[in-house]
């Protein structure tokens, strides 16, 4: 067996990835031996590494996406901040984390789809919204933090 058959995987939504998460990534995987694959419409530079790769998809709208729900499977973890993606991996079964380490939840995946789309329907009348914060320390910890728990249930 391989290890990709014995130990879930975790799969990158990388187009929109801060660094500091693919840093935290890059040693986790060599940490666990877990295989981790980024995944983005751009080519991307990883460290050479027998767990880590990088898949180039086409370029259009949520081919990235489409790939890794296609190749994910129940149990694996994906990191992501697309709400939508996420809901779709969590209902498949796979536990999903953003790259601030909030875990997304069949419970609160859907109220933050609604909120998703109604501050989409403010943004197309019109009304400026703002964006997120910038990607902090602290953010840096807590995904790091919410790695490790998903690691440890490995």
């Amino acid at each position: 067996m391989t290890i990709n058959e014995t130990k879930r995987s975790i799969w990158v939504d990388a187009d929109a990835s801060p660094r500091p998460v693919k840093e935290i990534l890059y040693r986790a995987s060599e940490r666990t031996q877990t295989l981790v694959t980024f995944v983005a419409n751009q080519l991307l530079e990883v460290p050479r590494s027998s767990f880590i790769t990088a898949v180039k998809v086409g370029s259009g709208f949520d081919v990235a996406d489409q790939y890794i729900v296609s190749h994910a499977r129940n149990g694996d973890i994906v990191i992501t901040q697309d709400i939508p993606l996420a809901a779709e991996l969590v209902a498949k079964g796979c536990l999903v984390l953003s790259p601030r380490g909030e875990k997304f939840s069949e419970e609160d995946v859907r109220q933050r789809l609604n909120m998703r789309d109604f501050m989409e329907s403010l943004r197309s009348s019109g009304v400026t919204t703002g964006g997120p914060d910038g990607f902090s320390e602290k953010d840096r910890m807590a995904f790091a933090n919410a790695l490790d728990r998903a690691l440890a249930q490995i």
